[in-house]
């Protein structure tokens, strides 16, 4: 029976080395993909490498074309004014502005300059001048990251812990930073104060907006009288107490008295002291809300503008960067004759094994 025993012993020897001969072969197949993947990457790399020494002449014309009509486009096409205005929100009218300037490009896409004349209460020939109109928040990361501290502060420990900047910045709208960039494209040079003023017009004549201002202006209006009515009293209440710090404490002989300001007392002088303080911090307040009223007078302010002159765009957007015009259709005719060139390898590929189908 003892010669039984060391058998179990084999056999997991054995489980060992084919255990460790499946992790060598995963490897073997691994590195030979990563291989085979490094060297189809190498050979497509020189493929394209004398694909474009092939056909450098023919992308290098697409090339000098392009540049040649962006170069008629800015100076004998017809010009694009831009015109850029920065606005500030006092209220929460981010979607509605979004929403108008998304609704207008719409009508633009559609040529309805009728209907978007008479929405923004201009005449359909200005309407018609207009060609795209943008906006955009006007933030840094700073302010994202006081914005989030802020935010944070709001919230109970617990969950505070939960929240990180990467998803408060993910669940923040565009339309919800007060300050705005409104950036408006057009045919015509002088369009653009009139439409500006219009847009903002729409939206602060929204009953909402006016119905919200009216009772926070009410509500400020209230607290200032509130506060004045403070002051008036603690005004009449430090006379009081300085009536009860003059008084006399003796008697001379005759008629003679003697007038004195006790400064002993520490509690009066606390007192006087704690009022003077309390009518400090008062004023403050009234300083704070009359700032607010001021804020509150306009539901959105116009912070600068080009007021309504354009200047002429000669740019374009190219995955996200600004281009000058020429740069722009250099760029898109040489990619343009690369993909026609491509195609055409590809087609002449797929004729190689036409025979075969």
């Amino acid at each position: 029976m003892s010669k039984d025993l060391p058998q179990p012993q084999q056999s997991e020897e054995v489980d060992l080395g084919q255990l460790f001969k499946m992790i060598g072969n995963m490897f073997d197949k691994l590195f030979k993909f990563i291989g085979n993947l490094l060297r189809k990457l190498f050979l497509s790399f020189v493929w394209f490498v004398f694909f474009v020494k092939k056909h450098i002449i023919k992308i290098v014309i697409a090339g000098i074309i392009g540049f040649a009509y962006g170069y008629f486009k800015q100076n004998k096409g017809e010009p694009v004014y831009k015109s850029t205005t920065v606005i500030k929100q006092n209220y929460e009218t981010g979607e509605n502005l979004y929403r108008a300037i998304s609704y207008y490009n719409e009508l633009i896409a559609e040529n309805d300059f009728n209907t978007l004349g008479t929405v923004l209460n201009i005449e359909s020939s200005k309407a018609a001048s207009l060609i795209d109109l943008e906006v955009e928040s006007v933030i840094t990361e700073n302010d994202k990251l006081e914005n989030f501290d802020n935010y944070t502060k709001k919230l109970d420990s617990s969950v505070a812990s939960t929240v990180t900047f990467e998803n408060f910045v993910k669940n923040s709208k565009e339309f919800q930073y007060p300050v705005q960039r409104v950036i408006i494209k057009a045919k015509e040079k002088d369009v653009f104060g009139t439409v500006i003023s219009k847009i903002v017009d729409k939206i602060v004549s929204t009953e909402y907006f006016i119905t919200e201002q009216k009772k926070d202006l009410d509500e400020l209006s209230r607290l200032e009288k509130s506060i004045l009515t403070s002051l008036e009293a603690s005004k009449d209440l430090q006379n009081v107490y300085k009536k009860v710090l003059e008084t006399p404490l003796e008697k001379t002989s005759g008629s003679q008295t003697t007038i004195s300001i006790d400064n002993t007392d520490d509690r009066n002088i606390t007192k006087e002291f704690e009022l003077y303080n309390n009518d400090v911090e008062l004023r403050r307040e009234l300083v704070s809300i009359q700032r607010r009223k001021e804020d509150k007078q306009f539901i959105i302010e116009v912070v600068s503008s080009q007021e309504n002159q354009g200047t002429i765009d000669n740019t374009r957007e190219l995955l996200g960067k600004t281009l000058n015009v020429k740069i722009y259709y250099t760029i898109i005719l040489m990619v343009f004759a690369s993909i026609i060139l491509l195609t055409l390898h590809f087609v002449k590929f797929l004729d190689k094994y036409k025979s075969e189908i």
